[in-house]
Parts: structure tokens; C-alpha cells; sequence
């Protein structure tokens, strides 16, 4: 649920030797507990000595700035800001590899080598991605967010032939995501919207506000769920102008924060025609997010006594940013006593998205009245091995929702094996997403 706070191992570069001898590319695979990141470093000389980017292949985050490097007598010191990380080590005598540690948390060690063939930078394999020519119809399309003066961008899929279709508007979780819901080096989405189509359902998906080809960047800051689900009412609006679709079997889907809005749209819009919920939450988000601390440790080799001490400190920490309006008097409280062992750097940050107004709403919003007003079909899926929205805190609330509200056509169903984004997963950790090479478990399809 909280793709902002997802870690993206990310390092910096070195500056030793002459420029000749240093720059290029190099590679390093970062290993945390169970978890492995491949990297690329891309070295350039500058003005004043080097400049860098940083890939890390797995995940598909790509140049990422390195923002402090320093190098004497071999030994360097690297700064990414960033992702408040910095990195020490020494080149070794052959120029071949640069040795040392890696410290965001936590120090771990991390060897670069120079890349001596630009095959091994390749990004993993995702079988399941689309491949042009479609057998289907793909148009680029535009419209606004009158109520927000926004204009949103995205991608119309549409089944060959003459229709009217029905059709389905997907709606992406939280954080800043394109159009594909890109994540992890996947693009969920993507996959998605092509399986729909083939199937003879128009599919409409949107790179969120400030996002993209879409506008809205300067209302990032403030923006929350009920901000991004007017931008989810436009969509639906502008769907319906659409001769190739049926305006009465217009449905919502959304995935984790967009199953949390579309149960709010569909509760204000009776003509929506149907919804589907992956990994959407039925409860309070700070119920969401220290179950989740607690599921993210165990999943990481924590003991059940060391996830829940995490749990216990994250709901010690919402607790003082819900009752504690004033930023500066809650990072005092905060610097004094849950996060007095935290670094500077990451205190900082941390506390930049504690008080954002999108985390304060999600914290205290409750999903399930929304989703009790809902009249339509609802399909609501969870992954059995999710540690970002749990199963088992979630679809017991959504059944018991919706049967007091009186609707009869939904179905709650738990998925055993699959994680946040099902795929088919060992553990469910948030590092294991970018190393499976399936995007999305064809057990979310009827074909199998």
C-alpha cells in the first residue's frame, strides 16, 4: 500500500584514479537478507572530476543522481541523497573493482567490478509483457479534471469490431505512477489491459496527475485519495462519451490505493457497473500500516517477537502523528523518543512523509462506509502472502461490509501464494517483486 516508502538499494559511484582508468560501467549486486539487487554504474568524466547515474536493473529505477563523492588516496566516500544512503570503499590496486560498504539503515557490503560486456546490464526477463502488433486497437487520449483543472493523459484499448464494449478504467495504487503502474522493472497494468482487450473489454489506463503525460504536478504536494479520485470521476465521465463503449457496463479496477478509491467513486456514481478490488483495504490506513510493519519483518527473517516490537513502534509513531498537528512540536516528540535512534538524514525524510497531507488522510480514513454504500458487483482479491495489505485483516471486513449493507453479488476471495502484485511469491517481501520474472499470476485470469 505505501509504494512511497518502498527502498530502492540505491548507490552511488566512485571517483579514484584518473578519469581514463574510472570511468565506464561497472556492476554490483546488493544482497539484504533473501534479497538481491542488480546495479549499473555509468560513469562519466566532468568539469570538476565525474558524474555518474545509478541503474538498479531489477527493480527498472533508472538514473539515479549520486549527489556527494570524494576520493583520496584511494578511498572513496559516495553520498545519495536521494535515498539518504551513503557508500565507502577502495578501488582496488588493478583499477578492476572498488571494495567497501553500503550504509542506508543499516551498513552492507557491496563490491563493484567493471562491466566488460554490455549484455550483463540487460533488465530481467518479463515474459508476460505485450509485444506489437496487438490484436486490438490502441489510441493515445486526453480529457479534464474540470472540478481540479487537470488535464489527464492515457491509453484507450479497444477490441476489434464495432461494439459498443463494456469497458474498465484502472486505477493505480498510491505514489506517483504511470499509466502501466510501472514498478519493480513490471508493468502490471500493461499486462492487464492487453489480457482485457484480447477478451472484447475496452480498457481505459491513466498516468496519474504529475505523471506522465498528464498534468496536475504542482498539486502533488497536497493532493490526497479524495483528490485522486475526482481524477477517476473524469475518467469514468469521459468514458461514457465514447461511442465504441457501453455507457452501462462501465466498471472500476482498481489496485491497492485504487482499491480503496474505487469503492469511494463507485459509492457517489451509481452507474458505475461493476468493481474490482486488488488488494484494496477495508480498514483505517494506520491499522494498514502497522499490520503491514509487522508482515514486511516477518517476511525479512525477523523473529515474532522482533516484528512485533517494529509493529508496536510504527503504531507508537502513527499515534503521535495523528494526535499531533503542529509539524515542528511533532518532530520534536518524534526525534525524542520513536525515532531518537534514526540517522538524521532518514529522520528527515521519514518525518517529510509522515506530515504530507496525503499520509495524515490516508491514516485516518475509514474505507468501509464508502464501501458500504456500494450497490454494484464487487470482486475482491487479496494475496495470500501480501505483506502490504493483509488478507486476513482485510477481506473479513469487506465480506462483513457488504453483507450488512444488503449486497448480494460480490465475492471476497483470498489467493493463496501471491503477494501485493500476485505474482506467485516465496515469501512476500517487497525485494522479491523486481526478482520473479512474472508480472501477474494467470490465476487471475479464467483461462487456467
Amino acid at each position: 500500500m505505501t509504494r512511497r516508502s518502498l527502498l530502492l538499494a540505491a548507490l552511488c559511484i566512485p571517483a579514484a584514479l584518473p578519469a581514463q582508468d574510472i570511468a565506464g560501467d561497472w556492476k554490483a549486486t546488493l544482497k539484504a537478507g533473501a534479497a538481491e539487487f542488480r546495479l549499473a554504474l555509468h560513469i562519466a568524466k566532468a568539469d570538476t572530476g565525474f558524474k555518474a547515474t545509478l541503474d538498479s536493473l531489477d527493480q527498472g529505477v533508472n538514473g539515479i543522481p549520486v549527489s556527494g563523492i570524494s576520493f583520496q588516496e584511494s578511498k572513496l566516500k559516495l553520498k545519495v541523497d536521494a535515498v539518504a544512503g551513503s557508500y565507502e570503499g577502495a578501488l582496488s590496486a588493478d583499477g578492476a573493482s572498488i571494495q567497501g560498504t553500503w550504509t542506508q539503515g543499516q551498513p552492507l557490503p557491496l563490491t563493484f567490478t567493471r562491466v566488460k560486456d554490455a549484455a550483463e546490464l540487460k533488465p530481467p526477463r518479463r515474459p508476460q509483457e505485450p509485444v506489437k502488433p496487438y490484436p486490438y486497437r490502441e489510441e493515445e487520449v486526453s480529457y479534464e479534471n474540470k472540478s481540479a483543472g487537470i488535464r489527464l493523459a492515457g491509453t484507450l484499448t479497444l477490441p476489434q469490431g464495432k461494439g459498443p464494449f463494456p469497458a474498465v478504467l484502472l486505477i493505480t495504487g498510491s505514489g506517483a505512477q504511470d499509466r502501466d503502474e510501472s514498478l519493480m522493472g513490471h508493468k502490471p497494468f500493461l499486462v492487464l489491459a492487453d489480457y482485457l482487450t484480447r477478451k472484447g473489454i475496452a480498457v481505459l489506463r491513466v498516468d496519474d496527475r504529475g505523471m506522465g503525460q498528464s498534468g496536475g504536478a504542482a498539486t502533488m504536494a497536497t493532493a490526497t485519495t479524495a483528490d485522486f479520485a475526482t481524477d477517476v470521476e473524469a475518467g469514468l465521465a469521459w468514458l461514457k462519451t465514447r461511442p465504441e463503449v457501453n455507457a452501462r457496463k462501465i466498471g472500476l479496477l482498481g489496485h491497492s490505493e485504487g482499491g480503496v478509491i474505487a469503492p469511494l467513486v463507485a459509492s457517489r456514481n451509481p452507474d458505475a457497473a461493476f468493481i474490482v478490488m486488488l488488494a484494496g483495504t477495508a480498514v483505517p490506513g494506520d491499522q494498514v500500516i502497522v499490520e503491514q510493519v509487522r508482515l514486511l519483518a516477518t517476511a525479512s527473517g525477523a523473529t515474532p517477537q522482533q516484528a512485533e516490537q517494529a509493529a508496536a513502534k510504527q503504531k507508537e509513531v502513527l499515534a503521535l502523528v495523528k494526535q499531533e498537528k503542529d509539524a515542528a512540536t511533532l518532530r520534536k516528540k518524534l526525534q525524542e523518543g520513536p525515532l531518537a535512534e534514526v540517522p538524521g538524514a532518514q529522520a528527515d525524510a521519514a518525518l517529510q512523509s509522515l506530515t504530507s497531507p496525503w499520509y495524515r488522510y490516508f491514516l485516518e480514513y475509514d474505507p468501509a462506509p464508502a464501501l458500504a454504500k456500494v450497490k454494484c458487483p464487487v470482486l475482491a482479491l487479496d494475496g495470500g502472502k501480501d505483506t502490504q495489505v493483509s488478507a486476513k485483516q482485510n477481506l473479513p471486513v469487506i465480506r462483513k461490509t457488504l453483507e450488512a449493507a444488503g449486497n448480494k453479488d460480490f465475492e471476497a476471495l483470498e489467493m493463496p501464494g501471491l503477494n501485493h502484485l500476485f505474482q506467485t511469491a516465496k515469501t512476500g517481501a517487497v525485494t522479491e517483486y523486481a526478482q520473479i520474472e512474472e508480472t501477474a499470476s494467470r490465476r487471475l485470469t479464467t483461462d487456467d
